[in-house]
Parts: structure tokens; sequence; C-alpha cells
């Protein structure tokens, strides 16, 4: 299993160094120049001033300079400065919001896990059963229905028109008078609405798959050979069945954390939540090309770890993947 998850490591460098030739690319492409936001408006600003600022920034060097020079700083696990006026590292700004988008994705997962893995097996096991048709429903809700959208919703009715969940923020204004249990209750509060909002498109198609797979894995004949021996339902299902249908959706699981991570931009921003997405948002808006090249950076390193921990995981449950 080191052996393994070593050399899945090392296959990670490269794919690293694609990926930040691609940020650097993407974000160069983009229209506009972080210059723009203090000359164009600034009838005081002169082309020797832009130039300058060029100059302050290193945009008046070749992209391929300027590509080595951030990917240098790199290597030493420098993101660079913001160009914001407060020209704070781009780590700090970073290390500041990243705890609570990594915290709202990690359980928007573990609540995918709780609740899609038992109602995919529990579709599979009573086919075209009453919970099987409205589990159905549900799948097809969550795919149709724009969760931004969804999310204003729940805003109006549980924040506005019953007054149950804030709307905005990850606490309260008191909250560093709170006692701690009231504390971390304003905090759950705080967090129901994105984390189940977040999960809610994952939900439905886990679900889906964790069911499509299970129908496929309780027809196969060593199946029917633990019936047969006199096992118990419960036994073939979640000890023989189980096992193997949980292989495909580990991938899904994989791929499906780059999603979460993305649509932190959404959410954090709708919810007014100070993560690395609302970050990310601001920054795009602001050309802060530095910022928007260490999130895109960070949030591929969070993508390519969410997939080793998918294939060490695939690993466990089938151990002819570490043979190989």
């Amino acid at each position: 299993m080191i052996r393994y998850i070593g050399k899945r490591l090392i296959f990670m460098i490269p794919l690293l160094f694609g990926i930040t030739i691609v940020c650097f690319g993407v974000m160069h492409l983009a229209p506009g120049s972080p210059t723009d936001l203090e000359t164009q408006m600034n009838p005081r600003a002169s082309a020797e001033y832009r130039e300058r600022l060029n100059a302050m920034y290193d945009l008046d060097k070749p992209l391929h300079e300027q590509y080595l020079i951030w990917v240098g700083k790199l290597a030493v696990l420098d993101l660079g400065k913001s160009f914001s006026p407060d020209r704070r590292p781009v780590a700090q700004k970073i290390l500041e919001r990243l705890p609570i988008t990594i915290l709202i994705n990690v359980l928007s997962m573990i609540l995918i896990l709780v609740i899609a893995i038992p109602i995919g097996i529990l579709s599979a096991v009573h086919q075209d059963s009453l919970f099987d048709k409205v589990a159905g429903v549900f799948v097809f809700i969550g795919f149709a229905i724009p969760t931004f959208w969804l999310a204003l919703l729940l805003m109006i009715f549980f924040g506005i028109d019953l007054g149950w969940l804030p709307i905005s923020g990850i606490r309260s204004l008191n909250y560093e008078y709170l006692p701690p249990g009231m504390a971390f209750l304003d905090l759950i509060q705080h967090l129901i609405m994105p984390v189940m909002l977040s999960a809610f498109g994952g939900l439905a198609g886990l679900s889906r798959y964790m069911r499509s797979n299970m129908l496929e894995v309780i027809r196969q004949d060593y199946i029917m050979t633990a019936r047969a021996k006199g096992l118990s339902e419960r036994a073939v299902i979640y000890k023989h069945a189980l096992r193997n249908a949980l292989l495909p959706v580990i991938t899904i699981l994989g791929l499906s954390v780059p999603g979460l991570i993305g649509g932190s931009v959404i959410f954090e921003t709708i919810f007014a939540i100070p993560g690395m997405g609302q970050l990310f948002y601001m920054s795009v808006m602001a050309r802060d090309y530095p910022v928007v090249m260490g999130i895109l950076f960070i949030g591929a390193v969070l993508t390519l770890l969410g997939n080793l921990i998918a294939d060490v995981s695939y690993a466990l449950a089938d151990p002819r993947i570490r043979v190989s």
C-alpha cells in the first residue's frame, strides 16, 4: 500500500506542473488588467503612472518571464503579494479563509455519504417500491433545481419569514460574548443552509449511482450463491454486495471534490461567508492575479488530494488494485 501511495504522489508532480500552466494562462487570457481599476477611473493617472504600476507588478515583462517568476516563488511556497492596496501576502489571505471552506466541504461530503448511500441501497433492495419511486422523484428534483435559486428561496422562507436560521455570515455579531455552548450552536445555525445546499446536488446524483451499482451487484451469481447457502439478507447485502457496489461510488466521490470546491464560490457569495470562494470572486472582480492564481492552485491541490484519497479507498476496497 505504501508503494502504491508513493507512485500516486509521484504522478501528481507533473500534473501539478500542468495545472500551474493552465492557472497562469487562464488568468492572463481574461480581459482587463489589474492596473485598470487604478488608472481608467482616475483622470490624474498618466501613462507614466501606468507604466510604473506595471513595473511594480512585473506586468511589463513577457508572459513566460512572469510565469517563471511565479513558479519560482511557488516552488518555495511563496504565493506572492496581493495587488490590492493592502499588499498582504497571498498565503496569509488564503489561510485566513481556507478553514471555513474546508469545513463546509467536508461536512457536505459527510452528509452526502451518510444519506445518499443508504438511500441508494434501500432503493435497489426494494426496487420499484413506493420508497424507490419517491427517491427517484427526489433525485430528478435535485438535478433540475438550480441550487443558487433554491438557496434564495430557503433564505426567504427560513431566514426572513420564519426567522429560524441566519441568512448571512458564519457567526453572529455578539459571537465573542456568547458562552461556549451558545457559540457552538450559533456556528451550527449559520452552517445548516450552506452545508445542506452544497450537498444537495451531490446527494441526488450519488444516491442514483449507488442504486444502479447495487442493482448490478445483487444480480451477480455469487450473490445468488450466498443466498442459497442460507445467509441472512442483511449479511448478503451489507457484507457481500455493498463492498463491490461501493467501488464506482468511490471514484465518483473523488471526481465530485472539484464541484464542491467550485460551488463554494456561489454559496459563500450568496451567504456572505468569508471563505476561499468569496475571496476568489472578489479577487477576480479586482483582477488580483496573485490571489486568483494562488486560490486556483490550492483548489487544484485539494482536488488532487481528494482523488488520492479516493484511489487509496479504492485500493482498500479492492485488493486487486494493490496487487497490480
